[in-house]
């Protein structure tokens, strides 16, 4: 098997979503996954600016790095996951987890960059359940606590 078809396999039918966008932020590719996470088909996801999963309350944070990082060509995410809520086709808001790759030519010159992002919302959701619930014994035993010492 041809090592091209294999990475194209892996890319296209990846659970995650991989995306690629352009310097000002155009999405250039959209994966099965980005499909299956965001409810946006590829042919309806490229050509649309990255607003498209960014919640509007963060667009103005998003496009501030997002405008360094593509004229500087450097990020300090080169490693590690980012956080971040996004947001679906129907309107509703997801939490991500994703890498970020800064993609070059040839010769160095930067075109954009890609995401791998994975949806960590059921994750998310257990977690605060569980700081709710810990909050909740504290409260309690600082309230058995004091009425111990009355």
């Amino acid at each position: 098997m041809d090592m091209d078809i294999r990475i194209d396999q892996l890319v296209n039918n990846a659970p995650d979503a991989i995306l690629v966008s352009d310097l000002s932020g155009i999405i250039c590719f959209w994966n099965h996954g980005a499909e299956l996470m965001f409810g946006y088909t590829s042919a309806e996801a490229v050509g649309l600016s990255l607003d498209l999963i960014i919640p509007e309350n963060l667009r103005g944070r998003h496009w501030d790095g997002y405008h360094r990082v593509m004229a500087s060509g450097e990020t300090k995410y080169k490693t590690g996951l980012l956080s971040s809520p996004g947001v679906r086709k129907d309107g509703s808001r997801i939490s991500l987890e994703f890498s970020m790759i800064l993609l070059h030519d040839e010769v160095g010159t930067m075109l954009g960059c890609g995401a791998v992002m994975r949806d960590v919302s059921e994750r998310r959701q257990r977690e605060q359940e569980l700081k709710q619930r810990l909050a909740a014994c504290e409260k309690s035993v600082a309230a058995a606590a004091q009425s111990t010492l009355q």
